[in-house]
């Protein structure tokens, strides 16, 4: 499984490319709001930052919700950088526009995904990547990483060749349990992945290591 990172601060994204497990990088505008990116200039520049420090996919959003300013505002982003993934609204112009990149050549990002009939759609369409939310289904008491497993299933049934992006990923059990499902890909803070790494045996047997070595 790949490990995308979902953010648009640099500093994070260098640190995980840094930890060497970096595959590529997810943001929105809210992130972009967040790191007080405001402008379309300084957008596409933030953008183009991005892909400086990463080897793989960065998706970019798209802001318009119609098919004509879906397309104009993906063909600009794809000219920003080769690693440019158009990220699209799932909705129904979203999916047109999902058509018109993949007969183009454009890698897309099918956000917003809630259903495994939606997943359905994305894929039909050509999507590069479709994006299950599974902690905002979680928020709304029902099971996310079921619906990853769903689609997982269906994919393979059918032959698609979308790729399962894991999104809003809140907590490391979240990442072991897509990738127990067969998750291609998950996304999520830096935080979550780092989490990973911890475990109190690891704690007590590396203080054991440590004690012991000091007797030598």
């Amino acid at each position: 499984m790949k490990f995308f990172i979902d953010t648009a601060n640099l500093a994070q994204i260098k640190e995980a490319a840094d930890f060497g497990i970096l595959d590529g990088v997810t943001t929105n505008p809210s992130l972009m709001a967040k790191e007080g990116i405001k402008g379309q200039d300084a957008i596409l520049q933030h953008y183009k930052d991005i892909c400086a420090i990463v080897d793989g996919p960065v998706s970019a959003e798209v802001i318009s919700t119609d098919f004509k300013g879906m397309v104009e505002e993906g063909l600009k982003l794809a000219e920003l950088h080769e690693n440019i993934v158009v990220k699209v609204p799932m909705i129904k112009d979203g999916i047109k526009a999902i058509k018109y990149f993949s007969d183009n050549e454009i890698k897309t990002n099918c956000t917003l995904v809630f259903s495994a009939g939606q997943a359905i759609l994305a894929a039909k369409a050509g999507a590069t990547m479709v994006s299950p939310f599974i902690g905002r289904i979680d928020d709304g008491s029902w099971d996310g990483v079921q619906l990853i497993e769903q689609i997982v299933n269906i994919y393979n049934a059918q032959g698609f060749m979308t790729e399962v992006l894991a999104a809003s990923i809140r907590n490391p059990l979240h990442i072991v349990r897509c990738a127990e499902v067969g998750a291609d890909i998950c996304t999520c803070p830096l935080s979550s992945i780092l989490g990973l790494l911890n475990h109190p045996l690891t704690d007590i047997g590396l203080a054991k290591f440590l004690e012991d070595a000091k007797n030598l």
